[in-house]
Protein backbone atom coordinates (compact mmCIF):
# COMPACT_ATOMS: atom_id res chain seq x y z
CA UNK A 1 0.00 0.00 0.00
CA UNK A 2 0.86 4.02 -0.61
CA UNK A 3 0.05 6.72 1.53
CA UNK A 4 1.06 9.95 -0.48
CA UNK A 5 1.75 12.94 2.09
CA UNK A 6 0.70 16.17 0.96
CA UNK A 7 1.58 19.31 3.41
CA UNK A 8 0.47 22.69 2.86
CA UNK A 9 1.32 26.46 3.16
CA UNK A 10 4.09 27.56 6.04
CA UNK A 11 4.65 23.53 7.21
CA UNK A 12 8.09 24.04 5.27
CA UNK A 13 8.61 26.60 8.52
CA UNK A 14 7.72 23.96 11.35
CA UNK A 15 10.40 24.55 14.03
CA UNK A 16 10.65 28.16 13.23
CA UNK A 17 7.23 30.15 13.43
CA UNK A 18 5.12 30.32 16.27
CA UNK A 19 6.50 27.39 18.14
CA UNK A 20 3.51 28.17 21.01
CA UNK A 21 1.82 26.96 18.63
CA UNK A 22 3.22 24.12 16.45
CA UNK A 23 5.89 23.17 18.44
CA UNK A 24 9.83 22.64 17.76
CA UNK A 25 9.93 20.01 15.68
CA UNK A 26 10.55 20.52 12.13
CA UNK A 27 8.75 18.70 8.77
CA UNK A 28 12.00 16.89 7.91
CA UNK A 29 11.61 15.06 11.62
CA UNK A 30 7.79 14.37 10.66
CA UNK A 31 8.35 13.04 7.91
CA UNK A 32 10.94 10.76 9.48
CA UNK A 33 8.81 9.24 12.00
CA UNK A 34 6.58 8.43 9.70
CA UNK A 35 8.97 6.83 7.32
CA UNK A 36 9.87 4.27 10.22
CA UNK A 37 6.55 3.82 11.05
CA UNK A 38 5.65 3.18 6.95
CA UNK A 39 9.36 0.80 7.21
CA UNK A 40 7.58 -1.16 10.00
CA UNK A 41 4.13 -1.81 8.56
CA UNK A 42 5.29 -2.72 4.83
CA UNK A 43 3.47 1.05 3.39
CA UNK A 44 5.17 2.77 0.73
CA UNK A 45 5.17 6.82 1.46
CA UNK A 46 6.01 9.94 -0.12
CA UNK A 47 6.27 13.15 0.61
CA UNK A 48 4.99 16.80 -0.92
CA UNK A 49 4.55 20.17 0.42
CA UNK A 50 4.14 23.14 -1.14
CA UNK A 51 2.90 26.81 -0.70
CA UNK A 52 0.73 26.87 -3.71
CA UNK A 53 -2.70 25.83 -4.00
CA UNK A 54 -2.78 24.66 -7.76
CA UNK A 55 0.49 22.28 -7.40
CA UNK A 56 -1.35 20.81 -4.11
CA UNK A 57 -4.29 19.96 -5.71
CA UNK A 58 -1.81 18.89 -9.09
CA UNK A 59 -0.21 16.49 -6.45
CA UNK A 60 -4.11 15.28 -5.31
CA UNK A 61 -4.96 14.55 -8.74
CA UNK A 62 -1.64 12.69 -9.69
CA UNK A 63 -2.38 10.39 -6.48
CA UNK A 64 -5.45 9.02 -8.52
CA UNK A 65 -3.95 5.44 -9.50
CA UNK A 66 -0.85 5.71 -7.77
CA UNK A 67 -1.74 5.68 -4.01
CA UNK A 68 -4.21 3.85 -2.13
CA UNK A 69 -4.33 6.74 0.34
CA UNK A 70 -3.80 10.53 1.62
CA UNK A 71 -2.51 11.95 4.44
CA UNK A 72 -3.12 15.70 4.56
CA UNK A 73 -2.26 18.80 6.36
CA UNK A 74 -3.79 21.55 3.85
CA UNK A 75 -3.07 24.16 6.88
CA UNK A 76 -4.35 27.45 5.99
CA UNK A 77 -6.03 26.30 2.70
CA UNK A 78 -8.24 24.10 4.95
CA UNK A 79 -10.21 26.92 5.43
CA UNK A 80 -10.28 28.65 2.05
CA UNK A 81 -10.03 26.07 -0.53
CA UNK A 82 -12.72 24.52 -2.54
CA UNK A 83 -10.32 23.53 -5.20
CA UNK A 84 -8.01 21.54 -2.66
CA UNK A 85 -11.95 20.20 -1.60
CA UNK A 86 -13.21 19.37 -4.79
CA UNK A 87 -9.77 17.41 -5.87
CA UNK A 88 -10.20 15.54 -2.80
CA UNK A 89 -13.36 13.98 -3.18
CA UNK A 90 -13.08 13.96 -7.07
CA UNK A 91 -10.13 11.06 -6.45
CA UNK A 92 -12.03 9.25 -4.29
CA UNK A 93 -9.24 7.97 -2.08
CA UNK A 94 -9.19 7.93 1.82
CA UNK A 95 -7.72 11.12 2.96
CA UNK A 96 -7.14 11.88 6.76
CA UNK A 97 -6.80 15.42 7.55
CA UNK A 98 -4.18 16.16 10.08
CA UNK A 99 -3.36 19.79 11.87
CA UNK A 100 -0.88 20.26 14.67
CA UNK A 101 -2.86 22.80 16.59
CA UNK A 102 -6.55 22.94 17.69
CA UNK A 103 -8.18 24.29 15.22
CA UNK A 104 -11.27 24.54 17.29
CA UNK A 105 -9.66 26.47 20.11
CA UNK A 106 -8.20 28.63 17.68
CA UNK A 107 -9.65 32.08 15.54
CA UNK A 108 -12.98 31.75 14.60
CA UNK A 109 -11.79 31.91 10.81
CA UNK A 110 -10.04 28.13 11.13
CA UNK A 111 -12.68 26.24 13.12
CA UNK A 112 -14.58 25.31 10.20
CA UNK A 113 -12.33 22.97 7.73
CA UNK A 114 -14.29 23.21 4.47
CA UNK A 115 -11.44 20.14 3.15
CA UNK A 116 -12.50 18.03 6.08
CA UNK A 117 -16.02 17.56 4.66
CA UNK A 118 -15.13 15.22 1.83
CA UNK A 119 -11.70 13.28 4.42
CA UNK A 120 -12.33 10.29 5.76
CA UNK A 121 -10.99 11.23 9.18
CA UNK A 122 -9.58 14.82 10.71
CA UNK A 123 -6.96 14.50 13.65
CA UNK A 124 -6.48 18.25 15.04
CA UNK A 125 -4.76 19.36 18.34
CA UNK A 126 -2.06 16.74 19.34
CA UNK A 127 1.06 17.84 18.09
CA UNK A 128 3.31 16.56 15.35
CA UNK A 129 1.93 12.81 17.03
CA UNK A 130 -1.25 13.33 15.13
CA UNK A 131 0.72 12.47 11.94
CA UNK A 132 1.48 9.37 14.09
CA UNK A 133 -2.05 8.78 14.50
CA UNK A 134 -2.85 9.56 10.93
CA UNK A 135 -0.53 6.31 10.01
CA UNK A 136 -2.46 4.25 12.05
CA UNK A 137 -5.85 5.51 11.18
CA UNK A 138 -4.87 5.07 7.26
CA UNK A 139 -3.43 1.28 8.16
CA UNK A 140 -7.09 0.69 9.71
CA UNK A 141 -8.67 1.40 6.81
CA UNK A 142 -6.35 -0.25 4.32
CA UNK A 143 -7.16 -3.67 6.21
CA UNK A 144 -10.83 -2.75 6.12
CA UNK A 145 -10.56 -2.25 2.31
CA UNK A 146 -8.91 -5.37 1.94
CA UNK A 147 -11.36 -7.19 4.19
CA UNK A 148 -14.03 -6.05 1.69
CA UNK A 149 -12.44 -7.26 -0.99
CA UNK A 150 -11.76 -10.34 0.57
CA UNK A 151 -15.30 -10.84 1.26
CA UNK A 152 -16.59 -9.56 -2.04
CA UNK A 153 -14.64 -12.18 -3.87
CA UNK A 154 -15.70 -14.90 -1.95
CA UNK A 155 -19.57 -13.66 -2.72
CA UNK A 156 -18.50 -13.82 -6.31
CA UNK A 157 -16.89 -17.35 -6.36
CA UNK A 158 -19.93 -18.53 -4.44
CA UNK A 159 -22.28 -17.12 -6.72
Amino acid sequence: MKIVVIQGPNLNMLGVREQHIYGPMKLEQIHEQMKNFASDNGIEIEFFQSNLEGEIVDRIQECLGDADGIIMNPAAYSHTSIAIRDAIAAVQLPVIEVHISNIHAREEFRRHSITAEVCAGVIAGVGPFGYHLAMVAMTQIFNEMRAAQEMQKAQQQQA
